[in-house]
């Protein structure tokens, strides 16, 4: 429902989204990972990783995200460009709900999908 509606989506991200891509293939080590969603925000000069989950918020899942985080700062994002910014969002109680990941602090917030 998000990548049908990208428009949508980053107008509720709010101001400075742009994207980057979809299912951007990076190689960690001899294996293949896919980003779900890598967006740059020209606000605040960062990459932000996208994750899409269709089950519940796990622990693996900020691993996950804090290694693609990890990876966009040593391979594609530039020296001025700040730390690359994460984001999770999990299925909930039939809700969505995302989950900001920074190497330093969590953040939460409700992300709800409505049809139209």
């Amino acid at each position: 429902m998000i990548l049908e509606n990208m428009d949508d989506f980053l107008k509720e991200l709010g101001v400075g989204f742009t994207y980057c891509g979809s299912e951007v293939k990076i190689k960690i080590g001899d294996r293949y990972n896919y980003i779900d969603l890598l967006l740059f925000n020209y606000k605040y000069n960062c990459f932000v990783v996208i994750e899409l989950k269709v089950a519940e918020m796990k622990a693996e899942y900020i691993g996950q995200i804090k290694k693609y985080m990890n990876y966009v700062d040593k391979n594609i994002k530039e020296p001025f460009n700040d730390k690359t910014v994460g984001v999770i969002i999990c299925k909930k109680e039939n809700k969505y709900v995302m989950e900001y990941c920074s190497d330093d602090k969590i953040f939460t917030t409700i992300y709800k999908l409505i049809k139209k």
